[in-house]
């Protein structure tokens, strides 16, 4: 599966949404990925989750012992990618800002971890999850994600295996273009809600 293909999906699934769109990293952009509307369907979610694991364990030096993704968009992929490689997935939650295992999930000293995202932008989310991993004394070997929005420019501090990526206009808010100031902005994310 290839861009082209995960882009034909989001289009199915009307989650390929046009307009002027606050992002998670506080960007503005005139598309948007609104992933829910894949994650909702779970034949959709199968195809691109099925896609993602065999991309893993193709292009993964080794292979994980579990794989964790930060909520709130990453908890289905994740899960979703763990059934098709046969693991255990668990997922940090932010509490007072930061990301951190609840609900009683551990991680053992050097378990190999796979953390998996849904939409990667600027990385902030995957690399602010790896730090709460890698504070258990687990080892995180590599990072995935449905869509990488960097087009591969995104650092996360460790390999990132995206099963599709492609760069998205996107401008600061004091930078945007004419076609975008005058369309309202609507924040379609999770980031930033009040608890």
């Amino acid at each position: 599966m290839n861009t082209d293909d995960v882009l034909d999906i989001f289009r199915e699934a009307g989650a390929l949404l046009e307009g002027h769109f606050i992002l998670s990293s506080g960007l503005r952009s005139p598309v948007f990925l609104q992933k829910a509307f894949i994650f909702k369907n779970p034949a959709l979610t199968e195809r691109l989750c099925k896609a993602l694991a065999e991309k893993v364990k193709t292009n993964l030096n080794e292979m994980p012992d579990i794989i964790v993704a930060p909520a709130m968009g990453g908890i289905i992929p994740g899960y979703e990618t763990a059934r098709h490689m046969g693991l255990e997935s668990v997922f940090t939650e932010r509490e007072n800002g930061e990301f951190v295992l609840r609900r009683g999930f551990t991680l053992n000293v050097g378990q190999k971890v796979l953390m998996v995202e849904d939409i990667v932008t600027t990385g902030l989310s995957s690399r602010e999850c790896i730090k709460s991993i890698e504070e258990t004394g687990a080892k995180v070997i590599g990072g995935a994600c449905i869509f990488d929005r960097s087009n591969g420019t995104a650092d996360i501090g460790v390999p990132l295996i995206s099963l599709a990526a492609k760069a998205f206009p996107a401008y600061e808010a004091d930078g945007l273009p004419p076609e975008l100031k005058d369309i309202p902005a609507i924040k379609p994310g999770s980031r930033g809600l009040s608890k």
